[in-house]
């Protein structure tokens, strides 16, 4: 079970979940911005322990200039993203920021299919349209 793409990311479904409201709590007393380092910090902490633990490091020389490039972009966008995030938190409930937040299925489905040249179907893009209302019905209802 644990090497199957759907145990992987409920665990992620979870632990985001646990996020929001760890974060929520967390950013009461610090500003957003400043919890955003203190967090990245703490996850840099641990992956470096988990991927030297595991015998997964690698020279930074076998990384191809593509994907180093496309891995920083990743990160840009994801300190972007945990800014934007934890701002969002600070001034509102996480009951309805974290839907807006998972609107971000709706943009990596449309992503997938323009960038990537992903293929769904009928029932994919009902699936879609699915969450996005829902996620708009939390949030603004």
């Amino acid at each position: 079970m644990t090497q199957s793409w759907v145990f992987w990311a409920v665990l992620s479904a979870a632990f985001a979940a646990l996020t929001a409201i760890f974060a929520k709590i967390g950013v009461a007393g610090v500003n957003s911005d400043f919890a955003t380092l203190i967090r990245t910090v703490v996850i840099l902490a641990i992956i470096s322990a988990i991927v030297l633990a595991s015998g997964q490091w690698q020279p930074f020389s076998s990384i191809s200039a593509k994907t180093w490039l496309f891995l920083c972009l990743s990160g840009a966008a994801t300190g972007a993203s945990w800014l934007a995030y934890f701002r969002a938190l600070k001034i509102g409930d996480a009951a309805r920021v974290a839907p807006i937040d998972k609107l971000s299925i709706v943009l990596v489905a449309i992503f997938g299919v323009v960038f990537l040249g992903e293929k769904l179907n009928m029932m994919n893009w009902l699936g879609v349209s699915l969450i996005a209302s829902g996620a708009l019905l939390l949030a603004l209802f």
